[in-house]
């Protein structure tokens, strides 16, 4: 505890003892005195018009410019007319007789009458 007494003593005193403000001497003031003014006196006559200035040089060529882009797609084309009619066959070879049904007999009912 004595040494932290010390210690913070000495800081104090060096800490007051750096704020110390020097003083601040102002320089002597310079006088300027006004030059005197002087009045124009009345203007001149106007001078001959000067001569017509040389014509300027042409400018370079632009660059050229880019290329366009590419254009869009077509629509579909319309669809195509039907084919003609094909020609008609030729008629084709008779068949072979059939064989006979041997003893089988068929016999068909006859319709029933209409209700009426």
């Amino acid at each position: 505890m004595k040494y932290s007494m010390l210690i913070s003593a000495l800081l104090a005193t060096l800490a007051l003892a750096a704020c110390d403000r020097p003083t601040v001497v102002a320089p002597p003031a310079v006088v300027v005195t006004p030059a005197p003014t002087t009045v124009p006196g009345p203007p001149g006559p106007a001078g001959a018009p000067g001569n017509t200035g040389a014509t300027g040089n042409t400018g370079a060529t632009g660059n050229t410019g880019n290329t366009g882009n590419t254009g869009n797609t077509g629509n579909t084309g319309n669809t195509g007319n039907t084919g003609a009619t094909g020609n008609t066959g030729e008629k084709g070879d008779t068949g072979s007789r059939g064989r006979t049904g041997g003893d089988t007999m068929v016999i068909v009912p006859p319709a029933p009458a209409p209700a009426r």
